[in-house]
C-alpha cells in the first residue's frame, strides 16, 4: 500500500492518525510484540510490525542487552524475520515505542529494502500518533 498523501503524516495533539484497516493490524501486532520486549531496567521497549509486498506479517519486539550497543530495535528485529523468511519489499510498518520519534538507524535498515515505505509510529496506547517514510 502506498501512503496516501491526502492523509497527515502527524495527528494534532490529543489526536490519532487516520488508518487502513491494514495499517491499523500493524499497530496492534506491533503492540502486542512490545509486550514481549526484553530490556533491562532504564531502556524503553518498543514493539514493531512489518508487511510485505505478498501482504505477510511480521512482528518482533526489542531486544535490549546489558551493552546498549548490542540491542536489537523492534523494526530492526521485524526486518531480519522478514528478509530470513525471503521478503525483499515492503508495504507498510509500525513501532509502538514511548518515544516520539522513530530512530534514524531503524528507517535506514528498512530503506535498504526500499525507501518511500511508510512507517507508522504509535504510544504505547496504540494510537498512531505519525507517519515516517524510509
Amino acid at each position: 500500500m502506498t501512503p496516501d498523501p491526502t492523509r497527515p503524516a502527524t495527528a494534532p495533539a490529543g489526536a490519532a492518525l487516520d488508518l487502513a484497516a491494514e495499517d491499523a493490524k500493524l499497530l496492534v501486532l506491533a503492540r502486542s510484540a512490545r509486550l514481549r520486549a526484553h530490556v533491562p531496567e532504564g531502556q524503553p521497549a518498543e514493539g514493531a510490525a512489518l508487511r510485505d509486498t505478498d501482504g505477510r506479517t511480521y512482528a518482533a519486539a526489542t531486544v535490549g542487552l546489558s551493552r546498549p550497543e548490542l540491542a536489537i530495535s523492534a523494526l530492526r528485529a521485524a526486518v531480519a524475520a522478514a528478509v530470513s523468511s525471503g521478503a525483499r519489499r515492503f508495504e507498510a510498518a509500525a513501532v509502538v515505542t514511548e518515544g516520539d520519534e522513530i530512530a534514524s538507524d531503524d528507517l535506514a535498515t528498512l530503506a535498504e529494502f526500499g525507501t518511500g515505505v511508510p512507517v507508522f509510529l504509535g504510544g504505547t496506547d496504540g494510537v498512531a500518533r505519525r507517519r515516517a517514510t524510509s
